[in-house]
């Protein structure tokens, strides 16, 4: 049976750092539950974390049931019944545009959390100003609905509003961030600089965790904001929190040869289980458990050894991993390995703790792989394994 396996020690070890560099900086460190909510593991990042960015009511609820502190809201547009729960739970409510704003204005300046400080408002800004490669991960793209452009905000009512928000790295360092605020600054530095502004939240795709990340960098560029515009800032990574932490294994389920290509079938799939492989696209690292192999995924079992799988060709056994579903598109990609592959191997497909358990389907009723926790000591302990039932109450 399939299995994400993430490791309590690694994530502690991430949300350690991201804790160490929010106290250097004196800014705020979220963790974005769109990219990690096992809450099973949330003993373990609570003392270092202060609180979460909640894409969203249901997020919100698992923010303030599983982990507390400080809940951060965006979402491109709220349901007016949304919205009135979210006012009694959150503690940043961000809005996407200047007419969700006009229509809630009243209700939320009427709510006590506000009139008592305890719940701010802001709107999410588009800097307009683009550092990634990935078009479906830019919110800067020509006609993103992500973020008020300045053009927008020129003469608006803002009364109310005491924070701005914006959000458009993904996957990058300390560099593209500072590059970005500068544009922020251009076009927004002036509403930043009014006595009612009190946070800025810059939302996420920080690799704060990698070890090549320039934190010092970041450190000081926080430090400025906080000095410069007297506001509380917020960062709110996911990956960072979960990078490194978590593995999918996987059983070869047959091998065979077609069409000038030996197929392995796999009992996961890349669009149900893993579906940035398809999306972004992203070729995870990909290991199997053999003896007398190099190199080991980043959460591994005691006593066991791995070989790594090379690129299509490399090594002496080139497959095709592919999925049991009728996708023909499902496919993770071709490599390479030491040794034949058979049924019943083993495959671990590395990092895939953070954007993936979230996404998860049950596409082509393909078995759903069971959460696993792996503890210090070494011991795995099984915290969510669905079944039949559960594929059959989703669906209605």
């Amino acid at each position: 049976m399939a299995d994400f396996l993430i490791s309590l020690p690694a994530l502690e070890k991430n949300a350690r750092l991201l804790h160490e560099t929010g106290v250097r900086s004196g800014a705020k460190m979220l963790l974005a539950l769109k990219a990690f909510s096992t809450t099973t593991a949330f003993d373990t990042i609570r003392p270092w974390c202060d609180g979460c960015c909640a894409s969203g009511l249901y997020e919100a609820r698992l923010a303030a049931r599983h982990m507390g502190g400080h809940i951060a809201v965006f979402s491109p547009a709220y349901r007016e019944e949304e919205l009135h729960e979210l006012l009694n739970i959150a503690h940043h409510i961000d809005f996407n545009s200047l007419p969700q704003w006009e229509r809630y204005r009243e209700a939320c300046l009427a709510h006590p959390r506000y009139q008592n400080g305890e719940l701010q408002l802001g709107l999410r800004v588009n800097p307009c100003y683009s550092t990634g490669h990935t078009a479906i991960y830019d919110p800067c793209v020509p006609g993103s609905r992500l973020g008020i452009p300045p053009e927008e905000l020129c003469g608006a009512d803002l009364r109310g509003i005491s924070g701005l928000h914006f959000h458009t790295l993904c996957e990058q360092g300390s560099a593209e961030l500072i590059d970005t605020f500068r544009a922020f600054e251009k076009h927004f530095g002036h509403l930043l600089a009014s006595p009612s502004m009190r946070y800025l939240n810059l939302g996420g795709g920080h690799w704060i965790t990698k070890p090549n990340y320039d934190r010092s960098a970041l450190v000081q560029l926080l430090q400025a904001i906080r000095t410069d515009y007297k506001v509380e800032v917020y960062l709110e990574p996911g990956e960072a929190w979960a990078i490194h932490s978590g593995v999918l294994r996987a059983t070869v389920l047959d091998v065979f040869p077609s069409l000038g290509y030996q197929h392995a079938i796999l009992d996961v799939s890349a669009s149900a289980h893993m579906p940035d492989v398809l999306e972004m696209p992203y070729r995870p690292d990909v290991y199997c458990l053999q003896p007398g192999g190099t190199g080991k995924p980043a959460v591994s079992l005691p006593g066991e050894e791995y070989s790594q799988a090379g690129e299509s060709g490399v090594l002496p056994y080139t497959y095709r991993l592919g999925a049991p579903t009728c996708l023909a598109g499902d496919i993770i990609g071709d490599y390479s390995f030491p040794a034949p592959l058979s049924p019943g191997d083993t495959i671990i497909l590395d990092d895939m703790a953070h954007y993936t358990i979230v996404k998860t389907t049950h596409f082509n009723g393909v078995p759903h792989p069971s959460i696993s926790l792996l503890h210090a000591d070494g011991s795995r302990q099984t915290v969510c394994r669905l079944n039949y039932a559960d594929f059959e109450h989703r669906l209605g």
